[in-house]
């Protein structure tokens, strides 16, 4: 009875009462279950022929790690497993503080590059410079080290001490310097007064102090420049992003209502929305978001909502376009395991992943250039494995409103700087294209009579 029950439904046909399925439906979970077992006693082969035959000894424990993060990362690009120690890392990194020495380093010709000392931290105070080549950890040295391998170096219990040796221009000997570990608050935002009219917050990630570190630099500027504040610059270039709730919140500053982003799963009843509450702490300024390729995530989800709800415009370049969710699924005494369960959505219902926020108004960074182009760094949909984007070209999201901009204010902004400009130096704001296009834009919208700053809105 069940072959030709099967039979027929391969064949396409509706087989009267259903009481034949449960059968159908037992078969097929019986093969299932029996294909699943020997995949697993695949890897049981593997496994074992690895410990026994692999030409170094190895760990029970890296070669079941190593496993579980192929299975993940086979995924897409952000799924991964963590160990306990990448997952302890994980968690410093979302409160915001950590044990260390406070200096931001990036890489450059194999070596360990300091850009900046970050105020009043024991590197600060050991007179360590921009542009210091740290050469080596402890007598070791970085060249052949990843950079997240040498941070994890140079991080550490508080109290303890680490020596680096390092290369500066000018100095013909290479320095030794010893310095004792301090608990780290990097500061998630910088602001400043831009002309004593503008202010300017630079949000540097979003991590558990990110939304109150922006409404005390907001209270502050307010306090310096008093009734003479004409709008808000809300940089979020190069912020790879960070936690949900914490770019709810900073949208959620900035709006009186509305939606703020929603979550899609692959269940219809897993689906989420976060709206917006009344308050808005810039109480009623215009704003410009700036982005670029290194915005991500939590940026843009900032600068998706306050697009699509017209309540800022956004400047730059497109967006990273990394609009997937991660669930952090802790294993108890193994590390947690980082799985994406879900894409973010606008609130106009355009999805973020794979395409990116564009921008309302283009502006380089620098003059266009097919080498600088071609040294872009990827984006999302450029990674292996990326996620398509959620949305179909049967069910579009609706166009947003068109910008409205007081009159002559869009002709203004200059797409790239004029050839022959001074080349961009990230202590000197008068050399930031982006910025200064932007400052332009905000005094202009301040300028133009009350009526036609309120459609801009």
């Amino acid at each position: 009875m069940v072959g030709a029950v099967s039979a027929a439904f391969l064949a396409g046909v509706v087989v009267g009462p259903m009481v034949a399925v449960p059968g159908i439906q037992a078969w097929a979970q019986e093969g299932g279950r029996a294909e699943t077992y020997r995949l697993l006693n695949l890897f049981g082969d593997v496994f074992e022929r690895v410990r026994a035959e692999y030409v170094e000894p190895v760990t029970d424990r890296d070669v079941i790690e190593n496993a579980i993060n192929g299975m993940l990362q086979g995924l897409d690009p952000h799924s991964s497993y963590m160990n306990p120690r990448s997952f302890r890392d994980m968690q410093v990194q979302t409160r915001g503080e950590f044990g260390g020495l406070g200096i931001e380093v990036t890489q450059e010709n194999g070596f360990v590059k300091v850009i900046s000392p970050i105020d009043e931290t024991p590197a600060f105070r050991a007179g360590i410079k921009p542009g210091d080549l740290i050469t080596h950890l402890n007598g070791q040295s970085t060249q052949g080290l990843s950079l997240q391998d040498a941070v994890e170096q140079m991080r550490g219990e508080r109290g303890s001490t680490i020596r680096l040796t390092i290369r500066r221009e000018g100095e013909a000997a290479p320095l030794e310097i010893s310095l004792t570990r301090d608990v780290i608050r990097p500061q998630v935002a910088r602001f400043r007064l831009e002309g004593n009219d503008i202010a300017y917050i630079r949000l540097s990630s979003f991590n558990e102090r990110t939304e109150g570190a922006l409404r005390q630099a907001m209270t502050s500027m307010r306090n310096q420049a008093g009734s003479n504040l004409r709008g808000l610059v809300l940089d979020l270039r190069n912020n790879p992003g960070g936690l949900l709730d914490q770019a709810v919140q900073v949208t959620d500053d900035f709006l009186d209502q509305g939606e703020i982003v929603s979550t899609r799963a692959r269940r219809p009843e897993d689906a989420q929305r976060w709206n917006a509450r009344p308050g808005d702490i810039a109480q009623g300024l215009p704003i410009v978001v700036l982005i670029n390729s290194g915005s991500a995530s939590a940026s843009e989800i900032v600068a998706g909502a306050l697009q699509d709800h017209r309540r800022a415009v956004v400047m730059g370049v497109k967006s990273f376009g990394k609009g997937s969710v991660q669930t952090v699924m802790p294993i108890p005494g193994n590390g947690a395991m980082r799985l994406t369960t879900a894409r973010y959505y606008t609130p106009s219902g355009r999805s973020i992943q794979a395409t990116g926020i564009e921008p309302d108004i283009e502006v380089l960074a620098s003059r266009a250039d097919p080498a600088v182009t071609a040294r872009e760094r990827d984006r999302e949909s450029d990674l292996r494995r990326s996620l398509r984007n959620g949305t179909t070209e049967a069910a579009p999201p609706p166009a947003l409103p068109p910008l409205s901009l007081p009159a002559g204010v869009l002709e203004r902004v200059v797409r790239e700087p004029a050839e022959g400009a001074t080349a961009f130096d990230p202590t000197k704001p008068e050399t930031d294209h982006q910025l200064q296009q932007a400052l332009q834009l905000l005094r202009a919208v301040a300028a133009a009579p009350p009526a036609q700053r309120r459609a801009q809105r």
